[in-house]
């Protein structure tokens, strides 16, 4: 008898956008900031459900650029983490 076990992902889904990786892509959960944050955020593409890529950051790390809705747009970490995220 022979039995096979899968080892358990040691990776974990990137809960917020300043922790998606570059080249990697997850789904809009949810935005955390007041109202007119949030509603710029969404004309730019940034609706829950919607796809996003991490594209490139500046050679100090801030800002980071994201590929949302056929656009790519620069936000500074500290605003990242308040785009919340799911994988599928």
């Amino acid at each position: 008898m022979q039995l096979s076990f899968k080892k358990p992902s040691t990776r974990t889904a990137p809960k917020t956008l300043a922790d998606l990786p570059q080249d990697e892509s997850a789904f809009v959960d949810r935005i955390d900031l007041p109202g007119d944050f949030a509603r710029r955020l969404m004309e730019l593409g940034f609706i829950p459900g919607s796809p996003v890529l991490a594209a490139h950051s500046a050679p100090g790390g801030d800002p980071r650029v994201f590929r949302v809705d056929g656009t790519e747009v620069a936000l500074r970490r500290e605003t990242a983490r308040h785009i919340f995220l799911r994988k599928n």
